[in-house]
Formats: structure tokens, C-alpha cells, sequence
């Protein structure tokens, strides 16, 4: 059943027995947490309770089956007292009695574990069990989905569940980004996505970002960009990104200069970009290029063939 938005601060729970998930993830996160939300909803036979941030969750997150409630809160990090997404999560959060997989290892989401008073017998910490920097996220989500709280046993099965993570996207964002390709003359081509930008991108301003090591010269950008041009004719490359990034990929088309004639670069940041079109767009993109991001994370999950630059 499609995540309700208007339970996402609900204090009450339909299941105060099924397995709960807390994590506050970035984008990448998000797509990554998939491995682990799975694996629980099929060890447990049930799907999970998730309790997170971000705007993007919902998004990703809203018809995943194996996920039947999500609460989130506004800001981990203020104080609770001022945070009334606090206060819903609190009594959603005391109204469980299953297991709880805390997936945070800083002290806001400590803070929340302890004003909910969850006892230690019922809690899964998962970074008292990091293996190291070596280990794959997936391999370690599959890994902490097998472990039990303290005072509570759960199944002792291991799911087929794959290292992998996936995204269910809900028909009619296809539809809607087949209507937005054909608005801008995009149907029709082999699609070449782009990500330059990342969440830091101009978090600090443009000094920032030609220091940071993710940062790559708008030039070498648009050597690559001339050749998958080559490499496959009749292409569209998009650039992608959001609003605040248009800039920045506005910089690369220009580097790019004037395409072969039956070769397209469109810089769809500053389309009113959305998370929605993107997931649609990397599920029938020809492939993507990006730096190490979450668009990149998503692109894997829908099986968009893939080179991230590190």
C-alpha cells in the first residue's frame, strides 16, 4: 500500500509488533537503506516501520512494499522541545514494543532513542557491528537484518534477499517524464545522463566547490560530453541536477559548444528538476555519468548502465 502523506507525522501505529528501522539518510542513503528494509520485511514476514528525514525519503520510498509506515522528522538536530515532528515521532516511537534497528552512530539519533525510552533489550545497534570501511553497505545491511535484540528473538531464517539495492516507481511517473521528454523534443533519442553537481556543490559557495574532490572542470566535462556524443549518435545528453546546480551545469553546455547536428545537450537543471523525473528518467536512460552522489545511487537501483567518477 502507497506510504499515506498524511501519516507521516501520525503518532499512532496499526502494528506495534513489526521491526522498526531508524535511519536519517541522504539520498544515496536512502536507495542504499532499500537492502535492509527488505531483508527485515522478509525475515519478519511483515513489511517495516521506518522512521527518517528528508523530503526525498517519502519520494523513494512511497510504494516500496516493504515498508508499511513512515514517520519523519523535520530536524534531528534541533531542539526537541522546538521540534513538533519530534514530539509525533516520540509517541509513535513509545506506542512499539517490537525490535529496533538504530542505524545512526550520532548523538542526535541517540537522543532520540533515549527520550522514547527504548530499552536496550530491544534494540539493534548497528554500528556496534561495522565490519570496516572494506565491507559494501549492502553486504552490511544483509548482515544487520540477521541480527536480534538483546530481549527478542526473531525468526531464524535468512531471505534470498540480493546484495543489491532497488526502487519501485509508481507507473505514472513514467507516463509523466515520456509527457515532459516530448514537450521539451527530447522522445525518441537514446538518453545520456549527466551529474556534475553534488549536495555540496554550492553549499559554500564557488570557491568550495572547484576545491572539493568531487569537483571536476567544466572543460573535461564537456571533452566527455563531445564524446558520448560520437559514441552514440542521434543521443540526448541531460544535464542533471538540481535548481541550485543550473549554474553549474549551464557552465558545461557552453563548454560544449554547439553539438552535432543531430545531437542534443539540454541542461534539465534548470527545468524545475524533481526527484520523480529523475528516478523515471534513469530507469529508460541509454546510461548515466556521475560523480559519487546519490542520482548516481539511484541510477544503479533502476539498472541504468553506469560509470561514477571518484
Amino acid at each position: 500500500m502507497p506510504i499515506d502523506a498524511s501519516d507521516l507525522h501520525a503518532t499512532h501505529t496499526a502494528d506495534a509488533e513489526a521491526p522498526l528501522v531508524i535511519r536519517f539518510p541522504s539520498v544515496g542513503d536512502c536507495v542504499l537503506l532499500t537492502v535492509l528494509l527488505e531483508a527485515l520485511a522478509q525475515r519478519y514476514g511483515k513489511p517495516v516501520h521506518l522512521l527518517a528525514s528528508g523530503p526525498w525519503t517519502p519520494v523513494l520510498l512511497q510504494t516500496d512494499p516493504a515498508v508499511s509506515e513512515l514517520r519523519m522528522v523535520f530536524s534531528r538536530r534541533m531542539p526537541h522541545w522546538l521540534t513538533p515532528s519530534r514530539w509525533h515521532a516520540d509517541a509513535w516511537l513509545r506506542a512499539h514494543r517490537g525490535p529496533v534497528y538504530h542505524c545512526e552512530r550520532d548523538r542526535f539519533g541517540e537522543a532520540i532513542v533515549q527520550h522514547a525510552r527504548i530499552p536496550e533489550s530491544r534494540l539493534v545497534r548497528a554500528w556496534e557491528h561495522w565490519p570496516g570501511d572494506d565491507a559494501h553497505w549492502a553486504d552490511w545491511w544483509l548482515d544487520i537484518a540477521q541480527l536480534d535484540a538483546p530481549g527478542l528473538q526473531g525468526p531464524a531464517v535468512r531471505p534470498p534477499v540480493p546484495a543489491r539495492p532497488r526502487l519501485h516507481m509508481p507507473p505514472e511517473w513514467a507516463h509523466q517524464t515520456r509527457q515532459w521528454l516530448q514537450q521539451h523534443g527530447l522522445a525518441g533519442r537514446p538518453l545520456v545522463l549527466v551529474q556534475p553537481g553534488h549536495k555540496k556543490t554550492h553549499k559554500r559557495g564557488r570557491i568550495a566547490t572547484a576545491t572539493h574532490d568531487k569537483h571536476w572542470p567544466a572543460q573535461r566535462w564537456a571533452a566527455v560530453i563531445r564524446a558520448l556524443l560520437a559514441e552514440v549518435p542521434g543521443a540526448a545528453v541531460l544535464l542533471c541536477g538540481s535548481t541550485r546546480e543550473a549554474r553549474l551545469t549551464q557552465e558545461i553546455v557552453d563548454a560544449v559548444g554547439v553539438p552535432p547536428a543531430e545531437g542534443r545537450v539540454a541542461n534539465i537543471a534548470a527545468m524545475k528538476p524533481t526527484l520523480q523525473r529523475l528516478v523515471a528518467l534513469t530507469a529508460q536512460a541509454h546510461s548515466m555519468v556521475s560523480v559519487d552522489t546519490g542520482p548516481a545511487h539511484v541510477a544503479g537501483a533502476m539498472d541504468c548502465p553506469l560509470v561514477v567518477l571518484y
